[in-house]
C-alpha cells in the first residue's frame, strides 16, 4: 500500500502510557506517534495489551503514567484530558467497536444523531443533519439508507453506520476494533477502499485485527504489542505474513495443513428441522455430520447460525423435524443429554455462555462434568481434584491467568476461549460443535485451535465449524454449507469451492449467477 500523500503531520502521540492491574502490567511504556492520512495496524496477541491502550486513549482507562497529545486543527499537539470520553469525542477521536453500538429499533440517520444535540433545544435539527450525512456519503462512499432501520440493515451497513457516526462528530482520529470479524470477503474489500478514501482525504486510523494478510494489504505501518510492551513498529512494504506472525508471538508459527481425511458412517442428523423465529430462524434444515471430518457453515452473522448451534446442543426443541445422534432419535432431548450422549460445544459467545464470570478458572472449567465421578463424590465436590486438572489444562492450553483460583472475568476474551476449548476438547467427545472458535485470538492461539480441532477429526470425532473467517473455513473444512436467510445450502467438497464463490452464496447469489 502507497504512503499517505499528505506531509507526515503527527495528529496523535503516545507518550510513555503505562497502565497496570494489580500486579500486571497491561502496558509498560508504550508510544505512538500517528500522522494525518496514516492507516496504522496494531497487532499482538491475546492479552497483549492492544485494547487497553485504545481504551486509554478514548478515556475509558486512566493511564498510571504516561500522556496522550492530539492536534487541534491548525494548532499542534496538546494534552488530552485523561479518563474523558467526552473530551476525546471534542478532541475528534473517533471509536468503532467490534460488537456494534447502535439501537436496532431506531433508523440509521437517529443512530447517528444520537447524543449530538443539544437536550434544550425545542425541535431536531434533523434537515442540517441530513444534509451533513448526504455530503459525508458522497465523499466517502458509505452509501447508507438513512431512513431504515438498523433492524433492516446488513451487518456490513451497520458498520457503516458505525464509520459515519465517527466521520459525523468530525473525527480526525478513527479507531476499529477488529473491523472485519462479521463481514464478507466482498465486504471487507469494500471497506478497506473506503478507509483508504478516507485516509486520502486526511483521516488518520487505527485498526486492530488478528487478520495479517488484510494488515499488509491496508496498511502503511504496523506496529506491535507483546507482553504489555512495543516490540515493533515499521513500514508494512517491509513486512511479510511470517514476519508479522513471529513478531506477535515471539517465535515461529508452524502452519496448520489439512490432511485429507476419511470420513465414516453418519454421526448426526438433522432432517426437515425448522426452529425459532424472526431473523434467526432456521427453515427446514438437512445436514449430515460424518465421523472423521470437519463440516464447515458459512455465513454472515444473524442468519441463522446461533438458532442451529442451539439446536444441535439441545437449547432449542425443533418446531418440525428430527435429530439424530450416533443412530438414536435426540429430538427435542435437552443439553444435559445430549452432553452424555458425546456432543460437546464451543458457544459463539463466550462470555455470556461460556463462563461464569464470579467463578474460578478451575470450577469453570469443571463445570459441564460436575457430576462426574473425578468431580465429586456422594453429593460433594472434590475441589482439589478440580484443581488439579486445572492446573493441567492451564499448561496444556496455554491459559493465562494468575492461577486457577483466578475468577474468570478477571481474564482476557482471549483467554476466557481457551477456558472453554480445554473444557470442550480435552474429553475427547465423539461430537464437536465449534461456533466461532478462534474469533478473538491471536495467531499463535487460533494455530493451537486449528491443530486441536483437526485432531479430533483424526481420532474419529465429528466436527462442525461454525465461522465468519473463510480462510479458517477453507482451511480446516472437509465439507462446507453456507447459511442464508436460515436455509442452509448443500455441502461441497473444500476443493471445489473458493472464496469469491462461498462470499457471493454468503450474501444470497449463486456463484454461477453472478
Amino acid at each position: 500500500m502507497t504512503e499517505p500523500t499528505q506531509a507526515a503531520e503527527t495528529v496523535l502521540r503516545l507518550d510513555g502510557i503505562t497502565k497496570r492491574f494489580g500486579d500486571l502490567t497491561a502496558n509498560g511504556d508504550v508510544s505512538l506517534d500517528l500522522a494525518r492520512g496514516e492507516i496504522l495496524a496494531l497487532l499482538g496477541e491475546n492479552g497483549a495489551g492492544k485494547t487497553t491502550l485504545m481504551n486509554i486513549l478514548f478515556g475509558h482507562y486512566v493511564a498510571d503514567e504516561g500522556q496522550v497529545y492530539i492536534a487541534s486543527p491548525g494548532t499542534g499537539l496538546s494534552e488530552l484530558e485523561a479518563g474523558s470520553p467526552h473530551a476525546a469525542l471534542e478532541a475528534g477521536v473517533g471509536m468503532v467497536h467490534q460488537h456494534f453500538t447502535l439501537a436496532e429499533n431506531l433508523s440509521a440517520l437517529d443512530n447517528i444523531v444520537l447524543g449530538t444535540e443539544n437536550l434544550s433545544a425545542l425541535t431536531s435539527a434533523r434537515k442540517p443533519a441530513r444534509q451533513k450525512l448526504e455530503d459525508l456519503i458522497a465523499r466517502s462512499g458509505l452509501s447508507v439508507p438513512l431512513d431504515a432501520r438498523i433492524s433492516q440493515l446488513s451487518v456490513g451497513e451497520k458498520q457503516r453506520v458505525e464509520i459515519l457516526k465517527a466521520l459525523y462528530r468530525d473525527a480526525r482520529v478513527l479507531v476499529l476494533d477488529e473491523p472485519t470479524a462479521v463481514l464478507t470477503p466482498q465486504e471487507s474489500d469494500t471497506l478497506f477502499a473506503t478507509l483508504k478514501k478516507l485516509a486520502d482525504d486526511g483521516l488518520a486510523i487505527i485498526f486492530i485485527s488478528h487478520k495479517l494478510a488484510e494488515v499488509i494489504a491496508s496498511s502503511h505501518r504496523v506496529a506491535v504489542l507483546r507482553g504489555g510492551r512495543k516490540v515493533a513498529d515499521l513500514p508494512t512494504a517491509d513486512c511479510d505474513l511470517r514476519k508479522l506472525a513471529e513478531l506477535m508471538v515471539g517465535h515461529e508459527i508452524v502452519e496448520t495443513v489439512r490432511s485429507e481425511g476419511s470420513p465414516g458412517a453418519p454421526l448426526l442428523s438433522l432432517t426437515g428441522v425448522s426452529a425459532g423465529e424472526g431473523r434467526d430462524a432456521l427453515h427446514e434444515v438437512d445436514l449430515t455430520l460424518n465421523s472423521g471430518e470437519i463440516l464447515g457453515i458459512a455465513g454472515v452473522s444473524g442468519n441463522g447460525q446461533t438458532m442451529l448451534a442451539r439446536v444441535i446442543s439441545g437449547l432449542q426443541v425443533p418446531a418440525s423435524g428430527t435429530m439424530t445422534l450416533a443412530g438414536n432419535d435426540e429430538t427435542g432431548a435437552n443439553a444435559r443429554k445430549m452432553i452424555d450422549e458425546g456432543l460437546a460445544r464451543i458457544p459463539e459467545d463466550r462470555h455470556h455462555d461460556g463462563i461464569v464470570g464470579a467463578m474460578s478458572v478451575s470450577e469453570n472449567l469443571a463445570i459441564e462434568s460436575i457430576r462426574k465421578p473425578q468431580n465429586q463424590r456422594f453429593g460433594l465436590l472434590r475441589f482439589s481434584a478440580m484443581r488439579e486438572t486445572a492446573r493441567r489444562l492451564i499448561e496444556t492450553y496455554d491459559i493465562r491467568c494468575q492461577g486457577e483460583d483466578s475468577p474468570a472475568r478477571l481474564l482476557s476474551g482471549g483467554n476466557i476461549q481457551k477456558i472453554v476449548l480445554a473444557r470442550t476438547l480435552d474429553p475427547e467427545p465423539q461430537v464437536v460443535l465449534a461456533a466461532q472458535p478462534s474469533r478473538g485470538l491471536d495467531v499463535g492461539a487460533t494455530s493451537d485451535v486449528h491443530k486441536r480441532l483437526l485432531a479430533a477429526r483424526d481420532r474419529g470425532a465429528g466436527v462442525i465449524l461454525i465461522s465468519e473467517d473463510l480462510d479458517e473455513l477453507m482451511r480446516l473444512s472437509d465439507r462446507i454449507a453456507v447459511i442464508h436467510r436460515g436455509r442452509l445450502s448443500a455441502a461441497d467438497p473444500t476443493e471445489a469451492l473458493d472464496r469469491g464463490t462461498l462470499g457471493l452464496r454468503m450474501a444470497g447469489q449463486s456463484g454461477e449467477a453472478a
